[in-house]
């Protein structure tokens, strides 16, 4: 039995996903930050990669973590043996600009799902993406939603791979350079039967 007050939700004892602690958030925003200046360098104004604030940024982790929005907000961590390698954060889905509510039909979205790069392909993506899949369909959530830039071909094939497939909406950011667009992924979520739920 594990003694942590965070029990693993998924892994063995060299490879993990738990929720995260409060005093991991340095961690996730150093992830966060080599993520990011790695994967978004063409995508990303170089101003918002090179002036990151990771302080600023693990502040804001500690608060997600320890003062949620809501009982549904969550921060997953992926560790290898004890070093925290990759992390997801989800909640309840929001509604995109003049898409109707179905209050019978709850969703989640994945707002973040970063890996470390040089922990890249040892499994820590799909275990995350595992354990919010196992965490959402635990809360009656029938399909889970995330929004990828639209030139980020590495986290579309990772998502297409789970059986994610774009649901035709789009929107665009502003970064404070050139405009991003970003497409939403979906998944539905199936019980052991292959039933959705």
């Amino acid at each position: 039995m594990d003694p942590s007050p965070f029990p693993r939700l998924t892994g063995s004892a060299d490879v993990s996903v738990r929720p995260a602690r409060a005093d991991e958030a340095a961690a996730i925003a150093r992830v966060q930050a080599i993520a990011w200046r790695t994967a978004y360098r063409a995508t990303l104004p170089a101003e918002v990669l090179d002036t990151w604030d990771e302080a600023a940024a693990a502040e804001a982790w500690r608060a997600a973590v320890s003062s949620p929005p809501t009982p549904g907000h969550l921060v997953l961590v992926a560790l290898e043996k004890e070093e925290l390698v990759g992390f997801t954060a989800f909640g309840p889905a929001e509604l995109a600009d003049g898409e109707a509510s179905d209050p019978g039909a709850p969703m989640a979205e994945i707002a973040t799902l970063l890996v470390e790069p040089r922990w890249g392909r040892r499994g820590h993506g799909s275990r995350l993406l595992a354990a919010v899949v196992d965490m959402a369909r635990s809360h009656g959530v029938v399909g889970l939603r995330t929004w990828l830039p639209e030139s980020d071909r590495v986290s579309a094939s990772f998502f297409e791979s789970a059986g994610w497939e774009p649901d035709g909406w789009a929107r665009t950011l502003d970064t404070g350079g050139a405009p991003l667009r970003e497409l939403r992924w979906h998944a539905l979520l199936h019980d052991e039967e292959g039933e959705r739920q």
